[in-house]
């Protein structure tokens, strides 16, 4: 491992921009969304209710950021096996108390996936389970790879398969959320080929895979709907209740044209696209912002995504590279099956937009890799003999010194 030096501070700037574009989009489409609930349920939400609530999120989200850049990445891998019970057994309660009908139990649409932790809000444990897996999957692969055991069927490809089977039995199956389950399987896959392990062996475990997801598809009616819907496309019939989402987004983003309808002019933010303010909250940036917002916006994910992935690089130790892919397993199935299903290009699967869909646990976890992923930018080394052949020894830069263009502090090996 190299010596810390400065992190990457393109992190936080990507990480602030999704931010703050998030809570101008809150702030726009709040008093909205507190309307169509006041109406809808009885409730008497205040106009500014769910632009506060995220606020509030954002500042304990911040916080979380600190506490995760200043914690060794180390005390996660050590306790990595704990942290996987924990998970694993948050989710076993969650189905427990939900099939009891427990208070502290939220449903919404016909989904238990919350706890209810009265002024504190809501829990979902299933973002806890994303975190303890990245770090479970990192020190495990490490193990088999110094045990020279990666490709070994029995010790590495049937463990991480049941594992993976466990894991989506408990939040696809029980939790009906197949959002939060793609991101899981992109965490495993993301881990696995990092890891090194053979293409076939690979294409084997994708097999199995593919079975899983096959039978969690045709055991539920609404999402066999969903399946079918997608590959309906345009042909599906508007009258269809099976399309309205889809329907209501493409609405929105084909209303914002090129420049958009501008910041609280959404008309489908005001009951007529579902989870405008959540999972659906990229169709109501097409409607404000239009092209030119929705471009700007995936430029700066890209950006985002790509600095994962020279982050990931420039790791050494592979147990840090493997948490660093993990990361950008998760951050990327968010981003990609959120903006591809309201795009039509994938099925909906109920996902967050990171850092701009309104929710306090996703805000938070998010968050917490993120700040993760900044404290391993501090280990980082770009530097190498064939970039160094050319400088000037008077130039003052020494071999152990980084090249990466964000950093200004020392590596050695």
């Amino acid at each position: 491992m190299n010596r810390k030096h400065k992190g990457d501070s393109s992190i936080l700037i990507y990480s602030g921009l999704l931010i703050l574009f998030g809570l101008v989009v809150i702030y726009a489409i709040g008093p909205a969304r507190a309307n169509v609930l006041n109406h809808a349920y009885g409730s008497d939400y205040s106009s500014d209710y769910f632009f506060i609530k995220q606020l509030l999120s954002i500042i304990l989200s911040v916080l979380v950021f600190f506490a995760m850049f200043k914690i060794d990445y180390r005390f996660w891998l050590k306790n990595a096996q704990k942290l996987l019970l924990v998970g694993l057994g948050l989710c076993v309660l969650l189905a427990i108390s939900s099939y009891a009908n427990l208070p502290f139990t939220q449903c919404s649409l016909g989904a238990c996936r919350w706890f209810d932790l009265g002024p504190l809000g809501t829990f979902q444990p299933a973002e806890f389970l994303k975190f303890a897996i990245v770090f479970f999957l990192a020190q495990f692969m490490t193990a088999k790879i110094n045990a020279g055991k990666i490709d070994n069927r029995s010790e590495t490809l049937y463990p991480i398969l049941t594992l993976l089977f466990i894991t989506a039995l408990l939040i696809i199956g029980v939790q009906t959320d197949l959002g939060t389950g793609a991101s899981l399987i992109a965490i495993f896959l993301s881990v696995i080929i990092i890891s090194g392990i053979k293409t076939k062996t690979i294409l084997q475990g994708l097999v199995g895979l593919i079975i899983f997801i096959i039978i969690f598809v045709i055991t539920s009616p609404h999402r066999i709907e969903r399946m079918s819907t997608f590959f309906m496309g345009d042909n599906t019939s508007t009258t269809d209740a099976s399309s309205y989402h889809i329907e209501h987004a493409k609405i929105a983003l084909g209303s914002g044209g090129f420049s958009g309808v501008g910041i609280g002019n959404s008309v489908q933010a005001t009951g007529y696209l579902p989870e405008a303010i959540n999972d659906s909250v990229f169709a109501i940036i097409g409607e404000m912002f239009g092209f030119v917002g929705t471009s700007i916006l995936a430029i700066i994910f890209f950006g985002f995504l790509y600095r994962i992935i020279i982050i990931m690089n420039g790791l050494q130790d592979m147990k840090v590279k493997l948490i660093a892919a993990g990361i950008f397993g998760w951050i990327s199935a968010h981003v990609i099956f959120n903006i591809f299903s309201m795009l039509g290009l994938a099925p909906l699967t109920g996902i967050t937009l990171p850092l701009l869909s309104f929710g306090g646990t996703s805000l938070i976890f998010v968050s917490a890799i993120i700040g993760l992923l900044y404290q391993i930018s501090c280990y980082t080394s770009h530097s190498n003999i064939k970039e160094l052949k050319n400088e000037n020894s008077s130039s003052g830069r020494g071999i152990g010194r980084t090249r990466y263009s964000s950093h200004r502090g020392y590596t050695r090996d």
